[in-house]
């Protein structure tokens, strides 16, 4: 299963959006990029090319265009046990919050932002569909999984709709348990 996300930005900024890159600097990778179908095997080469990472730095990734295949990369990074960090310069949205709560320790530089908003298939827009419909389990699931209370969910899906973005406080992300530090 695909979920189609709208972008947060205008369209002709959105059709802008770079491929997803990773460039190493040490025990370090500096992600940039949408996070697409091709996400699960980039990760999966990036780990076996540089078993000697600790930290991927989330410096600018606006978000996913499959979220089945973003998760999948993200469980990768939980999985090598890998921390998380957006940079005082950085911006995540979207998909790329939920590739963040993979990291093992996850840090958010003052000024770094993170941005959410409720997901969009098509005309089904997550946020009107009743907490009791198994769509939302692909993410309730992986929530749960990366330590993060249901409640997360719910204040995504409530903070703006597919089309609009909602810029995280600091007093939001240590609430959520976005931040674990």
């Amino acid at each position: 299963m695909s979920r189609l996300l709208l972008p947060a930005l205008p369209l002709p900024l959105a059709a802008c959006v770079a491929p997803l890159e990773f460039e190493v600097e040490g025990t370090v990778a500096i992600m940039t990029g949408e996070l697409d179908e091709d996400a699960p095997s980039i990760v999966r080469d990036l780990l076996e090319d540089n078993p000697q990472l600790e930290t991927i730095v989330l410096q600018d990734v606006p978000g996913s265009v499959d979220d089945v295949a973003a998760l999948e990369a993200a469980r990768l990074v939980r999985g090598a046990g890998l921390r998380t960090h957006v940079p005082s310069d950085g911006e995540i949205a979207s998909g790329g919050v939920d590739f963040f709560l993979a990291g093992t320790h996850r840090v958010v530089d003052e000024g770094g932002r993170v941005g959410v908003h409720s997901w969009n298939e098509g005309r089904i827009e997550g946020s009107s569909l009743p907490r009791s419909n198994p769509e939302h389990d692909l993410y309730l699931d992986y929530y749960a999984e990366m330590g993060l209370d249901e409640d997360f969910y719910w204040f995504v899906l409530d903070a703006a709709n597919s089309r609009d973005i909602h810029w995280m406080t600091r007093t939001e992300l240590e609430e959520h348990g976005v931040v674990t530090q």
